[in-house]
């Protein structure tokens, strides 16, 4: 048996990346019976029907550490969101969107500030001020300008990574300094799935280094936040944790309320913008639910 990772899962067809190069894969009926999907990322054991043609037969899925939701990825490591310094400048509403939905689905998130080169008045330093005091890592970098792509590097070794952020922040840029083969390699995968040409797109898994995937995915721009509870809101707030639970109100939303311990250190170790963000999704996610009580 050879173990790899499926890369693509297209019209019942799983392409798994081994020591061996990439095995075009049914699974096995025990799969379908048992209600499991094989999803891109999950490790697994593969039997090999034709070395000639790579084709085999996916015989076991191994343990999964997490699955994602969107786009439905197993085993991410983490979630790198780009944005650009300008052009487009910087949208924090989306961008605190992107890390609500990261958190409610238990997955690190790193920040990218790409075209730092181009913010001649360096606008972007305040975003790291914000978010780094928020808890989160947040690398500055320009792939036009090289400025800090060495550094960017490091964070993806060794990880599957869903990239994610708006069009325009150089997303592709980035990828291509990260494995200059990268468009090529898509191609030839692509190539490969001749049947898939056209059918439904879905997430694929793409290798920037050994053991080293980004998730190259349509399926990441739902940024919708209206499943969560707004009760559960603050809990997708990591600057928030430390002082949940010590409100003088049992279910305290941190927003009228008096002696909160949340509200307490706003403008400290709460940066006001990022608390003025959690009221705005939490009024929304109330609209939320009176819409769906009419």
């Amino acid at each position: 048996m050879l173990k790899g990772t499926i890369v693509k899962g297209i019209g019942g067809f799983y392409y798994v990346d081994t020591e061996g190069g990439i095995y075009e894969c049914r699974a096995r009926g025990k799969f379908r019976k048992e209600k499991i999907t094989p999803l891109v990322g999950d490790y697994v054991e593969i039997s090999v029907i034709d070395e000639s043609k790579k084709t085999g037969s996916l015989d076991e899925i191994l343990p999964r550490k997490n699955m994602m939701i969107r786009p439905k990825v197993a085993n991410v490591d983490q979630v790198i969101i780009v944005f650009a310094a300008v052009i487009p400048d910087i949208n924090a509403d989306l961008l605190d969107r992107f890390l609500v939905l990261a958190e409610m689905q238990s997955i690190n998130a790193v920040i990218c500030i790409n075209k730092i080169d181009l913010d001649k008045d360096e606008k972007y330093k305040k975003y790291i001020e914000i978010y780094e005091r928020a808890g989160y890592r947040i690398i500055a970098v320009s792939a036009l300008e090289s400025i800090n792509t060495e550094e960017l590097k490091k964070i993806f070794e060794g990880k599957i990574t869903a990239f994610a952020g708006p069009s325009g922040v150089g997303k592709s840029s980035i990828a291509n300094i990260l494995n200059p083969d990268i468009n090529a390699q898509t191609g030839d995968v692509s190539r490969k799935i001749e049947r898939g040409k056209h059918t439904t797109r879905h997430a694929e898994l793409m290798q920037i280094f050994e053991n080293s995937y980004i998730v190259d995915s349509p399926g990441f721009t739902s940024l919708s936040i209206e499943d969560i509870l707004s009760e559960e809101l603050e809990n997708y707030f990591p600057e928030f944790k430390p002082y949940l639970g010590g409100c003088y109100f049992t279910g305290c939303s941190h927003i009228k309320e008096p002696d909160c311990r949340v509200k307490e250190h706003v403008g400290d170790e709460i940066p006001q913008e990022r608390y003025d963000r959690y009221l705005t999704f939490y009024d929304e996610l109330k609209n939320v639910y009176r819409e769906r009580k009419k």
